[in-house]
């Protein structure tokens, strides 16, 4: 995509160390795709600016990998910020950090499974999201996408909808405004409403976009009922993978224990339990 773009590249030999696991929801592929295009362009003496690298990198996985996948990991990896989350408006490409208070601490749960039907089932809710636009703009043809829509509008017409196209415009929208009232809760320090929002995001992933699992379901409702635990939900692409968790720092040890016990008991699985901080995007080290 950058030689596509008209970008002269140096050859180079390369070696590529990553603790990203593989296949596990944590955007391993977007945080190769940053990295290694970031070294091209160095190695070769050129530079683009962070936004043209997440274009170019969202363009290989849509063109050349063929998954329909939206510009979030590729941009998160290019403008993350230290002790922050990130809040992407993917209309205007344009993000704001969300600070994390230091008192709370980031834990990925990896549920060690990856559910083969995971593949094409991106691309599928893709589809039917876009055909949820499709039957909206006949009440509302001047919207382009779900978030143009509220939620009260959609369940307005709801007999006009499949059922399964219903409940997959119902998530998007609900976890469109869901997003902003979390950042707004982590702002003002209400961890209640944060985890709130969490649970709520993990239940319409399962019920209404279907792209959980019993192992993550699992590793969420043991994180529930853990002393310290803000909020679980799972993470990236779904059928598998990782959940995240905002765990108060003096309760990590205790959730780190406690989760992989009752994980492994209740599937038969060893969990690995990664924690975790914010940080910067790509960045050359010198």
């Amino acid at each position: 995509m950058l030689q596509n773009a008209g970008i002269p590249l140096r050859g180079a030999d390369v070696a590529i160390h990553s603790d990203v696991p593989c296949g596990s929801g944590l955007s391993s592929s977007a945080a190769l795709e940053v990295s290694t295009a970031s070294a091209f362009l160095a190695n070769s003496g050129n530079s683009l600016e962070k936004l043209e690298i997440s274009k170019l990198c969202q363009r290989a996985e849509n063109e050349f990998v063929g998954a329909r996948t939206g510009m979030m990991d590729q941009f998160a990896a290019c403008f993350g910020k230290a002790g922050h989350a990130l809040l992407l408006d993917c209309r205007t490409l344009t993000g704001s950090p969300v600070p994390i208070p230091p008192e709370l601490s980031l834990v990925i749960c990896n549920t060690m499974v990856k559910h083969e039907h995971s593949g094409g089932e991106y691309n599928a809710r893709r589809a039917q999201c876009e055909e949820g636009v499709r039957l909206l703009k006949r009440w509302y043809p001047q919207i382009s996408a779900l978030r143009d829509v509220t939620l009260s509008q959609l369940l307005q017409h709801e007999s006009d909808f499949p059922p399964q196209t219903l409940r997959r415009c119902k998530h998007v929208i609900s976890e469109d405004e869901g997003v902003l009232d979390f950042a707004e809760a982590m702002r003002q320090n209400n961890f209640a409403e944060a985890g709130k929002f969490m649970a709520q995001s993990h239940a319409s992933l399962r019920d209404d976009f279907e792209v959980s699992c019993r192992e993550l379901d699992v590793m969420v409702e043991l994180a529930q009922e853990i002393e310290g635990v803000i909020g679980a939900r799972m993470t990236g692409g779904g059928f598998g993978g990782c959940t995240i968790n905002l765990v108060a720092r003096e309760s990590v040890e205790e959730f780190r224990v406690a989760i992989a016990a009752g994980y492994k008991s209740a599937t038969g699985i060893a969990p690995d339990i990664m924690v975790c901080a914010a940080g910067e995007g790509a960045e050359e080290v010198l």
